[in-house]
């Protein structure tokens, strides 16, 4: 008997049976269902991340430091190091926890800048920003950041510089806007802020106000923290993108130099002066995986600790991939009981087919043929289960996809669902295959069948 005679029959037979193959084949288009869903929200969310690194990170720049917890992707070591006049304490969650890193330095800064491989060198400034205000406005909190030119931070006016920003100008977040009193992001152009800075209590005057204070003398002078502000003007108003790495409201963004000048003040004085927690590098030709490992393993010899962008990125790709796995878990297993659902129909259509096997053996069909036809029966039930399951989550998908753009903040044309034709009809070929194995134990039962045993069936 030809194979298509057989795939013919196999849907005929189906056909007689509609409730209870559709039944079977809904168990397979649940299991369908999650998995579809899963893949395509797993295709969106590494679809942002690429976004995310391509708009916060150059991809010829490297994370440098003196400390291994640059390379490391888990929990942070807690626990001691070997005293260096070059670490700090860092403190991270709550409960006062905190960890101790080893700085980098203007003397490696020197050093780094110094390497014929080194395109550019962009120390980490953490300035202590007090207030951002302009004349006759409230005080405003403010977090301060160097402008780094690997970054696509969106405007709201003006335009980001693809260098560096002027020197005596920033980029000012659309949220202060209002707040100082602009008629319009257009109307803050050119106008001028004030920025001001502290530098924290040297160790030699906390020294004098504690001695004087256990003498039980009455301090000659109190400590204060001294301070100083900076006019800058604005050059553009960004706005927070869809694929902005700042959690926690987007920073000021300032020329390196004008940076550099409020880090060295409000750290002088301080174990802290000249130290950074770490340093951007950009590697000549960084782009490319090979010269940026290269690079790496250089910069180890010199024992640097190195985090490349490629490797920012697979590791946020792990991440997603994981996380993808967990989700897809639970459409397995829902495959695997229909599974069972599959060899319990194909059982008992067996058994109901008793007299009709025996017939189509003693007309000629030799077993091979008629194991073949309950399988297909079983690819049927798999293929239409992982349709209706495929389309079911696509439609479905697509439906939500506007709404969940809008709750997420993702932005105008950011799906997280993103189907992939070629995965779909991946995913119904494994679901069709997946079936024909349920399905042969039963087809195997109805091939060996005596036809004058089955012909006495009632």
């Amino acid at each position: 008997m030809r194979m298509l005679d057989i795939i013919t029959r196999a849907g005929r037979s189906l056909k007689n049976a509609k409730a209870r193959t559709l039944l079977t084949s809904l168990a397979i288009a649940v299991g369908a269902f999650t998995l579809t869903i899963t893949l395509a929200a797993g295709n969106g969310i590494r679809e942002y991340t690429d976004r995310l690194i391509a708009n916060n990170f150059d991809p010829a720049e490297s994370i440098v430091g003196r400390d291994k917890e640059v390379e490391n992707t888990g929990a942070p070591d807690t626990s001691p190091k070997e005293y260096d006049s070059s670490v700090a304490n860092v403190s991270f969650g709550g409960g006062g926890g905190s960890m101790q890193v080893k700085q980098v330095t203007d003397k490696d800064i020197k050093e780094l800048k110094s390497l014929s491989y080194v395109e550019s060198v962009r120390p980490n400034y953490e300035i202590a920003a007090r207030y951002i205000t302009r004349t006759g406005q409230k005080k405003y909190t403010l977090s301060l950041q160097a402008y780094n030119p690997g970054q696509k931070p969106e405007t709201e006016a003006g335009s980001a510089p693809t260098t560096d920003v002027v020197k005596g100008t920033v980029l000012l977040p659309k949220e202060y806007v209002k707040l100082l009193k602009f008629d319009s992001a257009k109307d803050a152009i050119g106008k001028t802020v004030k920025v001001t800075i502290e530098r924290p209590f040297t160790e030699e005057t906390l020294k004098e106000f504690v001695a004087q204070s256990m003498m039980g003398q009455a301090p000659t002078t109190q400590p204060t923290q001294e301070t100083k502000t900076i006019s800058l003007k604005v050059a553009a108003v960004t706005k927070k993108g869809a694929a902005a790495l700042s959690p926690a409201g987007l920073p000021l963004l300032l020329n390196a130099k004008d940076a550099k000048s409020m880090y060295d003040y409000t750290t002088k004085g301080t174990n802290q002066y000249g130290k950074y927690l770490y340093a951007s590098v950009r590697i000549k030709g960084g782009e490319n995986d090979t010269t940026a490992a290269a690079a790496k393993k250089k910069l180890k010899k010199l024992d640097y600790y190195v985090m490349t962008s490629q490797e920012l990125q697979q590791t946020i790709g792990q991440f997603v991939d994981v996380l993808q796995i967990l989700v897809g878990v639970f459409g397995v297993i829902t495959v695997i009981a229909s599974v069972f659902g599959i060899i319990n129909t194909m059982y008992i259509s067996v058994l109901e087919r008793t007299r009709e096997i025996g017939l189509m053996k003693a007309l000629g069909m030799r077993g091979r043929s008629v194991a073949w036809l309950f399988r297909l029966e079983a690819a049927w039930i798999g293929m239409i289960g992982g349709v209706l399951g495929a389309l079911g989550a696509f439609v479905l998908g697509v439906s939500l996809n506007p709404w969940i753009t809008k709750t997420l903040s993702l932005g105008k044309g950011n799906d997280l669902l993103i189907f992939d034709l070629a995965q779909i009809v991946g995913l119904i070929v494994i679901l069709t295959v997946v079936a024909i194995v349920a399905g042969w134990l039963p087809a195997r039962k109805a091939a060996k069948l005596d036809p004058i045993e089955a012909l006495r069936t009632e």
